[in-house]
């Protein structure tokens, strides 16, 4: 008798509106009764490892928009984690606790290192604005939808790459369909609309990951 492959388990690393509406997908969305979300690191806005000022929270925003996807977790009974992940109670947390299958980064204000990168055999993935200007897009970095707006682009899409030890620059998975804006739209402005797309784009992906698992474990049975 073959045995039906157990749900895939995801750490999410995000905050703001991309965190809340990836974790929010994975929650309640077409995929739940498939994955299961095993942890939630998320950003200290107040911390000093978050680089605020070359980062969203630069800009104006309310309180409720730092704890949010905290907050959401926590509803949920997930654990969560907003200290430094380039440490030894993360890397225990997340090799010994957590065990990710795959991760998803979704607006992350801390670079992740190989160990973090290299432990989800499924793999470590990133949501990253930018347009589909070839990949590595020049848009790499921690403000891409400000440097879209200086060029004066009317649109963004989401990529979905996978984690390296560069900045946004490994191996490409997709991209999502184009997200139009209006000449006066702000860098906030961008994170709420896009963020919906993001998360079921994600979904998306997400579902065809689970269907190689599924092959190759149907495979192995």
């Amino acid at each position: 008798m073959s045995l039906l492959p157990r749900p895939v388990r995801i750490a999410v690393f995000g905050s703001f509106y991309r965190g809340f509406h990836v974790l929010s997908e994975l929650l309640k969305g077409p995929l739940a009764e498939q994955v299961c979300v095993v942890g939630v690191a998320t950003d200290d806005v107040g911390s000093t490892f978050v680089s605020r000022d070359r980062r969203v929270w630069a800009y104006p925003h309310r309180r409720e928009e730092e704890t949010m996807v905290e907050e959401l977790a926590a509803a949920h009974r997930i654990a969560t984690f907003n200290g430094r992940v380039k440490s030894a109670e993360f890397y225990r947390m997340h090799e010994d606790e957590w065990r990710p299958d795959l991760c998803i980064s979704a607006t992350f204000g801390q670079r992740i290192d190989a160990r973090l990168f290299e432990f989800p055999e499924m793999g470590f993935y990133n949501l990253h604005p930018c347009i589909n200007d070839g990949w590595p897009s020049r848009y790499a970095g921690p403000n891409p939808f400000q440097a879209l707006l200086e060029d004066k682009s009317d649109h963004a899409v989401i990529a979905m790459h996978e984690v390296d030890n560069g900045f946004d620059t490994g191996r490409l998975v997709a991209l999502s369909e184009k997200i139009y804006f209006t000449p006066d739209t702000s860098v906030v402005d961008l994170h709420k609309s896009s963020s919906p797309v993001a998360a079921k784009f994600f979904t998306r992906e997400l579902s065809k990951l689970i269907a190689a698992r599924e092959i190759n474990h149907a495979t192995v049975y």
